[in-house]
């Protein structure tokens, strides 16, 4: 036992350094002054179209916000900006999201990179291929640029990782960004992040965007592609997590969500339900609120459905 503690130790040790080692080889250009990070979305994916904006200074624009949210945050996992430069480059110019940095929750797979959800025990056995949602984004024309921080297993609202640290709420250190996708809340709280993909099975997205002030909706089971993603229970089908969209405004939730469905999902993972993206236009037409209080056997707390 006491071998292995001090196993544990040194590989959170190594990982670490290997991450402080990749930020201090970044070129200069990431560490001088940002650039405006404002545009929402479609206007970033839209400037990227017609030529006004480089694909590459929108990933320099957000590489620099996101060291600036790790320093306060502690919120990255792999930083993948080397290899972000090179999809930079060849990313889909006619996407509907081309051009757009997206930050990735670090269970997601991207070949040459880790997915240890928190485990010292998982350091080094880096992802053969890429996750369907990361060939999905690139082909939307998107650049996966950073992974973030998890606690360990993922099964918690709180944040604690003896790998990557504690990951700190960027609005007060002194409180959580939420869990278990509170490295993307943080990131994208902060501004290193204006799209970024968590999961949620019980809270897992929606949590964090609540501690953090962002936005999230549990997708569907079947709405976003999950295979070849990590998890700390492989096989466990019982209650099946689903990517989630997380982003700083509730107008890019809407442009990220419409995005990946009109990229037809089902085409990339095989148990994506094959249901196009439907517009609904609300501004005519009196809405009707439903509100279940409890489902007929389990009761919610006090505090709960107060705040309901």
């Amino acid at each position: 036992m006491l071998l292995s503690y001090f196993e544990h130790r040194e590989a959170c040790r190594v990982k670490q350094e290997e991450r402080r080692n990749r930020i201090a080889r970044l070129p200069d250009d990431f560490h001088n002054p940002l650039t405006a990070l404002d545009l929402p979305v479609s206007e970033l994916a839209e400037n990227v179209r017609k030529g006004r904006i480089q694909s590459q200074a929108s990933l320099t624009a957000y590489v620099k916000a996101a060291l600036l949210a790790h320093k306060e945050t502690d919120c990255l996992t792999e930083v993948m900006t080397s290899e972000a430069l090179d999809w930079a480059k060849d990313c889909n110019m006619d996407g509907p999201l081309a051009g757009v940095p997206v930050s990735l929750k670090d269970m997601l797979g991207v070949k040459g990179f880790d997915s240890s959800v928190g485990n010292s025990a998982w350091i080094g056995k880096s992802f053969k291929e890429h996750s369907a949602i990361f060939k999905l984004l690139r082909d939307a024309g998107a650049i996966p640029f950073m992974k973030t921080n998890v606690p360990i297993t993922l099964m918690s609202y709180e944040f604690s990782s003896d790998l990557f640290g504690v990951t700190t709420n960027p609005h007060d250190p002194d409180y959580s960004p939420g869990g278990s996708s509170g490295g993307e809340s943080a990131l994208i709280a902060y501004g290193g992040s204006r799209i970024g993909v968590g999961s949620d099975v019980a809270g897992s997205a929606r949590v964090p965007a609540h501690y953090s002030g962002i936005y999230s909706i549990k997708a569907s089971v079947g709405r976003f592609p999950k295979a070849g993603s990590g998890t700390s229970i492989p096989g466990q089908e019982g209650v099946p997590f689903t990517h989630s969209p997380m982003t700083r405004t509730l107008e890019d939730l809407e442009t990220f969500w419409r995005a990946v469905v009109k990229m037809e999902p089902w085409k990339y993972d095989y148990s994506c339900l094959e249901i196009p993206w439907c517009e609904v236009d609300l501004q005519h037409k009196k809405l009707k609120w439903g509100v279940f209080w409890d489902d007929g056997s389990s009761v919610l707390f006090f505090s709960s459905s107060a705040a309901v």
